[in-house]
């Protein structure tokens, strides 16, 4: 069975990642979702939260790809967590050239740690590219809509969370 990781933070999950996780999971047979739990980050959602979001928003894409989709928290090193994982492969989204060069690092990092699990970088549609999970939130901190970067479930999740902030 291949097996895929998705790392990131999905602080919130957008239509880029929701992108990224449909065009993996036709490559692998199971996709492993890891959501980082990175503290220095200061997420806007709670790891529960992002780990809900992303669970709704796969429910269809297992169904519709014939993948398995599971969604793993984790805070240790990303190659430890693809060895925890059984990961062959980690998927990484690129947007632009920024993006590359740190991907690239990252590669040359995760190939010394273990050269077994590849890495491979696809790149949502063009329409999705520019969506960034920080950028999403400081759109919708500052009252603008959100509709065309995130599904309604997260742009309601959005919403509710920046009315309850002073």
């Amino acid at each position: 069975m291949r097996t895929g990781l998705y790392p990131g933070t999905f602080d919130p999950i957008t239509l880029g990642h929701i992108d990224i996780i449909r065009r993996a999971a036709v490559l692998v047979d199971r996709l492993v979702i890891g959501v980082a739990i990175n503290r220095d980050k200061g997420p806007l959602f709670d790891l529960e939260t992002r780990v809900a979001m992303i669970e709704a928003e796969c429910k269809t894409l297992s169904v519709e790809t014939g993948a398995e989709i599971v969604v793993h928290p984790f805070e240790n090193l990303l190659i430890d967590c693809a060895r925890d994982v059984g990961a062959q492969v980690i998927v990484r989204g690129l947007r632009a050239v920024a993006d590359f060069e740190y991907e690239f690092q990252m590669v040359g990092m995760n190939r010394a740690l273990d050269s077994s699990i590849e890495t491979v970088f696809l790149m949502a549609e063009a329409r999705h590219q520019a969506i960034a999970s920080k950028l999403v939130k400081e759109i919708a901190r500052l009252g603008g809509d959100v509709t065309t970067f995130v599904t309604p479930p997260v742009k309601e999740a959005l919403v509710r969370r920046f009315e309850a902030q002073p």
